[in-house]
């Protein structure tokens, strides 16, 4: 049995399907972990989003930016922003099928017996990972609950920094983001929202999330995406796999189970474009 992990999606069907024959996906003893963004910007969004689905237990996904906003736009009214491309989904005969499958995805995983936590975006520094579990889990149960009640109020950058007081909408809002969004913080957990560019790209106090001294969730390792412009990352304890397909890039699976095996990559199919 191996345990696959895979970038960002993001709707590149072909690449997807390209890189599952590369890695010999067997079904009978492989697992994937998709880290998030099966979604959005590439161009066939309901054709993975029933690739995935139907590997059923195969395959573990967490919930990305790109997910969520598509939850929002078909549960809550959230309006198609210039650049999205789920028409797809949200024009298909199984469409309710599809997002009643996402919405049961969860916000972070971790395996029992295994040390690997497997989230979107990243953890702030102040959070363990069993904590960043009992958060995640708590947004899972909102979702559950009132999916419209919660993707209604779901954008937004307030509450910028980690307090353990923090309830209510404002806790849910900010555990959300820190999942699917977070790239660079403080030491002191106050997220940058608006940095986007390479690890080395913030001035200080800004560092990339994984790499503030004294991180809670240092030494076990993090799988994470949503960073394009980080691109494949293996070091600081964490394992960072967003290399940029929608832009042009490549989309990549590493076998979790191998630490020696070299991650193994399809390149994309779609214009080279800046990342996001």
């Amino acid at each position: 049995m191996a345990r696959w992990a895979i970038g960002d999606v993001q709707g590149c069907s072909e690449e997807l399907e390209e890189l599952l024959a590369l890695i010999r996906f067997n079904a009978d003893r492989d697992r994937l972990w998709f880290v998030g963004d099966l979604v959005n910007r590439g161009p066939r969004s309901l054709a993975v989003l029933r690739l995935v689905r139907s590997l059923d237990a195969n395959a573990v996904c967490v919930l990305g930016n790109h997910d969520l906003h598509l939850l929002a736009v078909a549960l809550a009214g959230a309006k198609l922003r210039r650049l999205d491309t789920l028409e797809d989904v949200l024009g298909a005969p199984d469409r309710d099928t599809l997002i009643d499958w996402l919405l049961q995805r969860p916000l972070a995983h971790q395996d029992p017996g295994h040390p690997e936590l497997l989230v979107h975006a990243g953890l702030v520094p102040q959070w363990t990972v069993p904590q960043a579990l009992q958060l995640a889990s708590e947004v899972e149960r909102a979702l559950q609950k009132d999916a419209r009640g919660l993707l209604s109020r779901l954008y937004g950058d307030r509450p910028d920094r980690w307090e353990p007081t923090l309830s209510g909408i404002a806790r849910l809002r900010f555990a959300i983001n820190v999942c699917t969004r977070l790239r660079f913080c403080t030491s002191e957990g106050r997220i940058n929202f608006e940095q986007k560019g390479p690890p080395d790209s913030a001035s200080p106090p800004w560092l990339p999330w994984y790499r503030v001294p004294q991180r809670a969730s240092r030494g076990q390792r993090i799988v994470f995406g949503h960073w394009s412009a980080l691109g494949l990352h293996a070091a600081d304890g964490v394992l960072g796999l967003d290399t940029g397909c929608v832009w042009g890039g490549a989309l990549t699976a590493v076998n979790l189970d191998s630490p020696q095996a070299r991650p193994l990559s399809v390149r994309s199919r779609q214009p080279r474009a800046n990342g996001e």
